[in-house]
């Protein structure tokens, strides 16, 4: 991901998120130095992610496939590649944060290996105004 993907990145997560970042979010990512990727097929752009390194840990703070491209395997191949890129940089361990109420990405997590450690209460904001919880989930690299 670079700058000039930024607006398409944008586009895409304000379609798929009730909650997107911000430009400024990802744009802070670029700037920090994290693992910023956007995943190409011969249509073009499907799907991004954002993931942070920090000696033997990675976290996975983004990734979104768009919505003609899921259910096609795209966001597994894209975790994939975020593992092999923490593992380069030395990280023995993955972790993420995902609603409940995500189902899909919960299956996909549980289908590549990563098991439950934990809770965040009133983590995301909710439709109702109210706050909804995280499941913390980690792999082992």
């Amino acid at each position: 991901m670079t700058d000039a993907d930024l607006p398409w990145v944008v586009e895409n997560e304000r379609e798929l998120h009730a909650f997107p970042w911000s430009e400024g979010n990802f744009a802070d990512s670029l700037r920090a130095g994290y693992n910023c990727w956007v995943m190409c097929n011969d249509a073009g752009p499907v799907a991004y992610a954002v993931m942070l390194t920090v000696i033997d840990e990675a976290h996975l703070l983004n990734i979104s496939v768009t919505r003609g491209a899921q259910r096609n395997g795209i966001g597994g191949k894209l975790l994939e590649h975020l593992f092999s890129v923490a593992q380069q940089t030395g990280a023995t361990q993955f972790f993420l944060e995902v609603r409940p109420s995500n189902t899909p990405a919960l299956a996909l997590y549980e289908g590549r290996g990563f098991v439950a450690v934990g809770r965040r209460k009133g983590y995301y904001p909710a439709l109702d105004g109210g706050r909804e919880e995280a499941i913390v989930m980690r792999r082992e690299l």
